[in-house]
């Protein structure tokens, strides 16, 4: 199973950047014709936000994954390994229940929004909402994971948090280490 999710995460993450590649030929597209011609794409603008927020949601994936987002575990860095234990199991139930609230939420927009299309491509905006669905569906299987492995004792100690330090943090550490 971890497999298939790396696997998965890591076509994700060409995924992102085939849709960074199209913003930035977008964009920079429609800023050279209007600068040089005076018009631009009609689309470009409106596409180009669509693939941001799809972007968002699947790079947010991905940082699941790699427990990149960003936190602080000021109470929790201070607890036991069984009380880190019961933070992070109560964490990740947590991070479902919201991914169950996503999910819902974006499938009763998307059904609200179903004959309601864009301004300019005219294309359904269900398509919007569904970005959510599909995070909420690629995420799980992600926190299932981490909650079977820290139920069946598969976690060591060291990997109980599940955040990252910002790099000022880190380095306001070190900083202090060096002292």
């Amino acid at each position: 199973m971890e497999k298939l999710i790396d696997r998965y995460c890591q076509f994700i993450g060409y995924l992102i950047a085939a849709l960074l590649a199209v913003m930035v030929v977008l964009v920079f597209g429609n800023v050279f014709m209007r600068y040089a011609f005076n018009s631009g794409f009609m689309v470009s603008e409106e596409l180009s936000r669509w693939l941001f927020v799809w972007l968002t949601f699947l790079g947010a994936v991905v940082a699941l994954r790699g427990n990149g987002h960003l936190g602080t575990d000021m109470l929790v860095g201070r607890l036991g390994p069984q009380g880190k234990k019961i933070c992070m199991g109560l964490s990740l139930v947590l991070m479902l229940f919201v991914c169950w609230l996503l999910f819902k939420g974006a499938y009763d927009q998307s059904v609200i929004n179903w004959e309601t299309t864009s301004a300019v491509m005219e294309v359904s905006m269900a398509w919007f909402y569904t970005s959510g669905m599909v995070f909420s569906v690629l995420a799980a299987p992600i926190l299932l994971g981490d909650l079977w492995r820290l139920l069946t004792g598969q976690i060591d100690d060291a990997h109980l948090v599940l955040i990252q330090e910002s790099e000022e943090a880190s380095h306001a550490g070190t900083a202090e280490a060096h002292k």
